[in-house]
C-alpha cells in the first residue's frame, strides 16, 4: 500500500514559497508543489491565476468570519476538499466547468453525512 505514496515523485512534496500581494500587503505562502498544482487547477477552472484565487479565498474567508491564523493550512484543506469533492462526484472532473457555476448549497446537501469523521460512515476492520 505505502509504495503508492513513498514511490511518488519527490518533487511533489518539495516546498516552494511564493510572494503575493493581498490588498497592497506583501505576504508569502509556502506550500508543497502538489498543493500549488491543485490550486492552479482550481484557479484555471474559473479563469484566474493562483494569486487571484488565493486573494479571493482570503477575502471570502474574512467575509465569512473565519480566523485565518494559519492560512496555509486553510489552503491545503481547500485543495484536499476540492479533490475529495471531485472523487465523490460532487464537483465535476471536467475542468471546463467553472467552480463558480456550481451551487454550493446543492453540493452541501448532497455531501451531508459523508464526512470522514461521521460515525455512520466508519467501519470496523
Amino acid at each position: 500500500m505505502c509504495k503508492l505514496f513513498i514511490s511518488a515523485e519527490p518533487q511533489l512534496w518539495e516546498s516552494t514559497t511564493r510572494s503575493l500581494r493581498i490588498d497592497g500587503m506583501v505576504t508569502s505562502v509556502r506550500l508543497e508543489t502538489f498543493f500549488w498544482s491543485v490550486l492552479e487547477d482550481i484557479a484555471g477552472r474559473d479563469g484566474m491565476n493562483v494569486v487571484q484565487l488565493i486573494t479571493r479565498l482570503h477575502h471570502e474567508s474574512i467575509d465569512a468570519g473565519h480566523d485565518l491564523g494559519n492560512f496555509t493550512s486553510f489552503l491545503r484543506v481547500c485543495c484536499g476538499r476540492y479533490l475529495a469533492l471531485q472523487l465523490s462526484g460532487h464537483v465535476p472532473v471536467d475542468r471546463r466547468i467553472p467552480i463558480s457555476s456550481l451551487p454550493p448549497e446543492a453540493v452541501f446537501k448532497r455531501e451531508k453525512g459523508r464526512l470522514p469523521h461521521d460515525e455512520r460512515g466508519l467501519r470496523e476492520h
